[in-house]
């Protein structure tokens, strides 16, 4: 009998354990500006029509169709922000080198997958949404630079007039926003690294903790973005049913995944197809 006690307060204390983990921080003022709109993932581009991945013209469609829009940011060797996805250019440039390795001057250089459309760098874009539509801010680190990066980006968004919240796959980004700019809206960034190998440097222990949320007590985000098709996940849905956190479902790409996502009431990050503006 003594030996069964001991196994439930040991299980019991494993259970609050992991709640205390995946303890997020809640009920930030500002969500309720993010809610109700759909973000365009990494504007609403359309290769097809010549409108390549976070561009100025990928950016200004999503405005005008109404839209918020997600963009990814990476610091450049000067200081600069470029809003790219990759670190390496091959794909969407067609040039082997890393944008870390570049600065602003250098952009004009690098036109986006074949078009006239050059990287912008993150004030151009900031300019455009001012005053309109939110954004969704993703912070790429490479290099170890999470506290220079989120520091070279908050430093830009100090004193813009828009909305916005910061997200990121790093932990270090958000533990950065959490000690120096806590009033800023920030999200987790996830998925299933267990099942999903693309990422690579990554060791078996750090898929398991960023899989299942477990730098959430130290960090505090204010929403999760989890990939849509890994989302039956154990500590997000414990954390939603606990702790009520916000989620933002990435990348739909149709009309009816987006339907369902939006009436377990994820916040949509969408791309390949052109839903009504307006979310639930």
């Amino acid at each position: 009998m003594k030996t069964l006690t001991k196994i439930g307060a040991a299980c019991v204390g494993g259970a609050g354990a992991y709640g205390l983990l995946i303890k997020p921080r809640r009920n930030h003022p500002g969500w309720s500006a993010l809610s109700g709109v759909r973000y365009a993932h990494r504007g609403l581009h359309d290769r097809e029509q010549g409108v390549p991945e976070n561009s100025m013209a990928a950016f200004r469609r999503a405005v005008e169709h109404g839209f918020g829009a997600e963009l990814d940011v990476h610091l450049m060797a000067d200081g600069a922000l470029a809003v790219v996805h990759d670190s390496d250019l091959t794909r969407v440039c067609g040039r082997q080198v890393c944008i870390e390795d570049l600065t602003a001057g250098d952009l004009p250089d690098y036109p986006l997958m074949g078009t006239e459309e050059a990287i912008p760098l993150l004030e151009d874009v900031l300019a455009l949404f001012e005053g309109r539509t939110p954004l969704i801010i993703e912070l790429k680190v490479e290099r170890g630079n999470a506290c220079a990066l989120t520091d070279a980006v908050m430093a830009r968004l100090a004193g813009w007039r828009g909305v916005y919240c910061v997200e990121s796959f790093h932990p270090g980004v958000l533990l950065r926003l959490r000690r120096r700019y806590p009033d800023v809206i920030r999200g987790q960034l996830s998925e299933d690294f267990l099942k999903n190998r693309e990422v690579a440097n990554l060791s078996l222990p750090a898929r398991f903790v960023l899989t299942n949320l477990l730098t959430s007590a130290a960090t505090g985000p204010d929403f999760i973005a989890y990939k849509w098709q890994d989302r039956d996940n154990s500590s997000l849905r414990l954390m939603k049913k606990l702790y009520h956190v916000h989620e933002a479902a990435w990348t739909v790409r149709d009309r009816e995944t987006m339907e369902l996502l939006e009436r377990e009431g994820a916040l949509i990050i969408f791309e390949g197809f052109l839903p009504d503006a307006g979310g639930v």
